[in-house]
């Protein structure tokens, strides 16, 4: 499938707090499950530079020990995932690395 359109991926911080809401709730009250997870931008930045890459996909996954995984790689101006290229995952994940309370982190 080819690259999609550009559009503005930005949304508000009331929707973005409703997403989060719906995910710590589907995932079931008093659960410690993964909240979400963070990256260096250093990380992000090289999988952006990389010649040819015109955005990001990420992909739900899991470890060997069935921990949450979101992996991203590269996608390039046809749409296609750049897999010869910078893929990232080992991200942080949130709990317990979530910084201070705010609206999407209760």
């Amino acid at each position: 499938m080819p690259l999609p359109p550009p559009r503005d991926h930005r949304v508000s911080l009331k929707d973005a707090v409703a997403f989060a809401r719906r995910h710590r709730e589907a995932a079931g009250k008093g659960k410690a499950g993964e909240r979400g997870g963070m990256f260096h931008k250093e990380g992000v930045a090289q999988l952006l530079a990389q010649p040819g890459c015109a955005g990001l996909r990420f992909y739900f996954g899991n470890d060997d020990g069935g921990a949450s995984a979101i992996v991203l790689v590269g996608v390039d101006e046809k749409g296609n995932d750049m897999t010869s290229g910078v893929v990232l995952e080992k991200h942080y994940p949130c709990p317990p690395y979530c910084g201070d309370p705010s609206e999407l982190n209760p």
